[in-house]
């Protein structure tokens, strides 16, 4: 197991990047994004970068860049590739060093004709920290991802939730989906490195990042 976190989301465009540039900032980590999707828009990668205020060196480069902003698999359908889970493994190295995986999508994205981002995690073999909003449908919508997580055998570390706080919905998550919230995101004004750390200072269970980065 590589130090670090698999960061998914139970939807597109719920945080997962801001999340991940959250945590490449306060762990001093690295930051990959293996498929990117809707790169003629802008990356990821680029966003971390400017988010978490850290150089391109702290950063690994896609294995799949693809210009359509659509699913994975029908992006690399409609650029004449097919993605291939072996080359995304053989491009992962074990790091000592914490790194921020971010995937593409929610958990059951497909990113070929056979497999999803679950099997791109489960490859990895990293714990998955959730990300997920908090306005209603989220306690079906982080469940339905958590228990999804599960049943493949992998660990969900915990759940992040990002908007304005519900604790109703917070309390419902832990209870049905038994997984702890680990972390909130509010809506912020201007997203940046000092933000960023804030929030973590604040709002996150520093014990469960500490704990599990290092193992």
């Amino acid at each position: 197991m590589s130090a670090g976190f698999f960061i998914t989301g139970t939807d597109t465009n719920v945080g997962k990047t801001v999340l991940s540039a959250l945590l490449v900032a306060a762990l001093d980590a690295l930051y990959w994004k293996p498929i990117q999707t809707g790169a003629s828009e802008d990356t990821d990668r680029r966003s971390v970068i400017r988010w978490a205020g850290v150089c391109d060196k702290r950063t690994l480069p896609e294995c799949y860049l693809f210009d359509p902003p659509v699913s994975p698999h029908l992006a690399a359908a409609a650029c004449g590739t097919t993605i291939d889970l072996a080359r995304l493994r053989a491009s992962f190295a074990p790091s000592k060093v914490p790194v921020i995986v971010e995937g593409a999508g929610g958990i059951l994205a497909p990113i070929n004709d056979k497999q999803t981002m679950l099997d791109v995690a489960g490859t990895l073999r990293m714990p998955l920290i959730v990300a997920t909003r908090t306005v209603v449908g989220t306690i079906n919508h982080t469940t339905l991802t958590v228990n999804a997580i599960r049943d493949a055998g992998l660990h969900v570390a915990g759940v992040v939730m990002i908007g304005d706080e519900s604790k109703d919905n917070e309390r419902s998550i832990e209870h049905f989906a038994a997984v702890p919230i680990v972390g909130r995101i509010p809506f912020l004004p201007a997203i940046g490195r000092e933000a960023l750390l804030q929030v973590f200072e604040t709002n996150f269970n520093h014990s469960v990042f500490t704990r599990t980065h290092v193992q």
